[in-house]
């Protein structure tokens, strides 16, 4: 494992941080700690509380006992709770505190490094909701403020100047708004975490099948006949093709070795299936790209944009 300096908080991070999802939680309090201690092993210290459900939380909180509260990283979604309709968007000044000191009691961590508002819109985010995080931030319950999301609004509230860390999508289509607001972030000495670094474009198993096709059946005369042909699995796929053909890698690996290569990101955000994928994705910091593939992925993004124009 990599580890970076995050922004000008004076931590170091792991290249990757093990996101703990709702569906990771749903399988229960022990499936949790398993994966947060296969993490460790693979010398991951950085985590992100994504589920407001309390096995996560107790889970984590047990699990890192064994280390030195000051050398694991914890972050914390906000913004979003729970009724009895079910999960709703919220970002009151009483729900925000509601969260960060449920996860803190559970858990035992002491603090949370990061509290992470996701994807708040312009007009949703109350000023005394930001009161009530910087009221946290002064008490040491809350060391780090953030704000992930996707839209225009993330640039008004990077100008705010009140954030830390600013967490974004940021992969091999991206284009030059998501760069233009990284380097924003980089001008105010700002954490930066990448998500979404894998786009569901490129993720339908349709298109992530081996690149190997079955016999394609022959006419009277040797030719493919069009009516029998075998469809192409990366149909759609555009000029990002060739990163389902390259030997030795997955295509998510590939995607996650390119966005590990901007320097300005401290940590990608990774949600493993399972045991096994979560091995695979944290040796890919110590991988190199195959070489020439930077230059393939600019000239795909290139086409992409071309198109999208046209």
């Amino acid at each position: 494992m990599r580890y970076r300096p995050f922004g000008r908080s004076g931590v170091v991070v792991s290249a990757v941080t093990l996101a703990i999802t709702d569906d990771m939680a749903r399988r229960g309090q022990s499936y949790c700690a398993d994966m947060i201690g296969l993490a460790l092993e693979n010398g991951i210290n950085s985590f992100h509380v994504e589920t407001a459900q309390p096995d996560a939380a107790i889970a984590l909180g047990q699990s890192l006992t064994v280390l030195e509260r000051r050398l694991v990283f914890v972050s914390l979604r906000l913004g979003l709770g729970r009724n009895r309709t079910g999960v709703v968007r919220d970002f009151s000044p009483e729900a925000l505190m509601q969260s960060c000191e449920q996860t803190l009691r559970l858990s035992n961590l002491g603090h949370i490094d990061l509290a992470i508002l996701d994807d708040p819109g312009e007009e949703e985010l109350p000023q005394r909701s930001l009161t009530a995080l910087k009221s946290l931030r002064s008490a040491g319950r809350v060391t780090l403020l953030g704000v992930a999301g996707v839209d225009d609004a993330m640039d008004a509230y990077l100008s705010t100047g009140a954030f830390d860390v600013l967490a974004t999508p940021y992969g091999v289509t991206s284009g030059w708004k998501e760069r233009n607001r990284m380097r924003e972030a980089v001008s105010q000495d700002m954490g930066i975490l990448a998500y979404d670094w894998f786009p569901e474009e490129l993720t339908s198993q349709r298109k992530i099948e081996k690149a190997e096709l079955p016999p394609q059946k022959r006419g009277l005369f040797g030719g493919i006949t069009k009516a029998f042909s075998e469809p192409d699995p990366f149909e759609g796929v555009g000029g990002y093709a060739f990163l389902h053909r390259t030997s030795n890698w997955t295509a998510e690996e590939i995607c996650l070795g390119f966005t590990l290569t901007e320097p300005a990101v401290s940590s990608a955000w990774i949600s493993p299936r399972d045991a096994e994928h979560l091995e695979a994705l944290a040796v890919v910091p110590d991988r190199d790209l195959p070489p020439g593939l930077g230059a393939q992925i600019e000239m795909a993004r290139f086409s992409r944009r071309e198109e999208k124009s046209a």
